[in-house]
């Protein structure tokens, strides 16, 4: 079979026969963890490495989980052990890395398009793994897989997204993926917290979380990301969790088969009160175990294992 392209830097402009491509692989590959022995040789001799210039846990652990589940080479770089702290350039840092061999590189960076610099100077398979308030692809994928395991299609469901839409990566992805794949995309939050234009995406905006609720197949509720917000936008914690948090009489207004999903790291009591994030409706848990399957595809994918080549 034909190639997938290089990289995979965001969801805008994905089609669904691409997408599809890399749920159906990432069914295999959660095939795989299953197993009593979960590892692989599919990417023996391969080498990826994971460049993490802000904080992460989820996403870090999954892609190194993956990476050795498919008997790759796993390397872990950070901004503070890396030579940035020396004044070595992004560019510069991923052509040494390039030059030792390595077959992937995973990016999380704060610039907005730090991976596209790096995928148009290096020659390893560069994946998004979140860029600023940007596109955060492989979390998007996870919530798709996780969406169509559970639905069994995402056609025509009606997707709420509910929080901090402004600075979310998340987010962003979450729509060019739930609507490249037939769903409807409802945001909802503070007027100050939805960006302008956001519509032109073709999601619809509502500023009453009642609204973005009402018969809502799946509701995926965002953290507050006090690191990347100026002050003001919002009153306060306590009165966004009143105005915007998800509890059980909200829920309610979903449909009764509804999903509950969060990215993570959940704050408890703001955004999502404890026994909705604990009840038998959330997936969050699961989301974490179909991220590494995700990754383990997309690793497969991009590493040389061969595909159906991605739709324009």
């Amino acid at each position: 079979m034909a190639r997938m392209k290089k990289d995979l830097l965001g969801l805008e402009g994905a089609g669904e026969r691409e997408i599809n491509q890399i749920l159906d692989m990432a069914a295999s590959m959660k095939e795989i963890m299953g197993r009593q022995i979960k590892k692989v040789p599919t990417l023996r001799g391969k080498t990826v490495v994971n460049m993490f210039y802000e904080p992460s846990t989820r996403t870090r652990t999954s892609f190194e989980l993956a990476a050795k589940y498919l008997s790759a080479d796993a390397v872990n770089i950070s901004s503070s052990t890396s030579s940035a702290v020396k004044g070595e350039s992004l560019k510069d840092t991923a052509a040494t890395i390039a030059a030792l061999g390595a077959d992937v590189v995973v990016l999380r960076h704060p610039m907005a398009g730090a991976p596209h610099l790096l995928a148009g100077t290096i020659k390893p398979a560069v994946i998004n793994a979140g860029d600023g308030a940007h596109e955060h692809p492989t979390q998007a994928l996870l919530d798709l897989f996780t969406v169509r395991e559970k639905k069994g299609r995402i056609s025509g469901l009606q997707v709420a997204i509910v929080g901090d839409i402004t600075h979310s990566r998340v987010a962003r992805s979450d729509i060019w993926g739930f609507t490249a794949m037939g769903a409807s995309v409802r945001l909802c939050g503070p007027a100050t917290l939805i960006p302008a234009e956001i519509e032109r995406t073709g999601a619809r905006c509502c500023t009453r979380m009642e609204d973005a609720l009402e018969g809502a197949d799946v509701v995926i509720m965002l953290r507050i990301q006090l690191e990347r917000q100026r002050q003001g936008l919002f009153p306060g914690i306590r009165e966004y969790g009143r105005l915007y948090g998800l509890n059980r009489e909200r829920l309610a207004l979903a449909a009764r088969d509804a999903l509950v999903m969060h990215p993570g790291p959940v704050n408890r009591g703001v955004e999502i009160s404890h026994d909705v994030a604990d009840g038998v409706q959330s997936v969050i848990n699961e989301q974490v175990t179909n991220g590494v399957a995700v990754r383990m595809a997309l690793l497969y994918l991009l590493a040389g294992g061969g595909a159906v080549e991605a739709a324009d």
